[in-house]
């Protein structure tokens, strides 16, 4: 019985660049690399899903990075004092 093979995300992410650029067909990418055809065109389908999150996180981010100034900007009301 054979090992499945581990592949890092670095790896993957350069299979998928590379089947993204269109200079090769899937095909030749998967024999250059010894991969079945279909791994690759999954892990291209995968990057483009996943690029729109590269840019909405960081949109998410600032907008809560905003709102939590933002509390943190609020006037202290009531009997609340500090005592030095």
């Amino acid at each position: 019985m054979t090992k499945r093979r581990n592949f890092s995300d670095k790896f993957k992410a350069a299979v998928a660049l590379e089947a993204l650029r269109g200079d090769k067909i899937v095909q030749e990418i998967a024999a250059k690399r010894q991969l079945h055809p279909t791994q690759v065109s999954t892990w291209k389908r995968q990057a483009i899903e996943g690029m729109a999150g590269v840019f909405s996180d960081k949109i998410k981010k600032a907008e809560n990075k905003d709102s939590e100034i933002k509390d943190l900007h609020v006037p202290l009301t009531g009997s609340t004092s500090l005592h030095v």
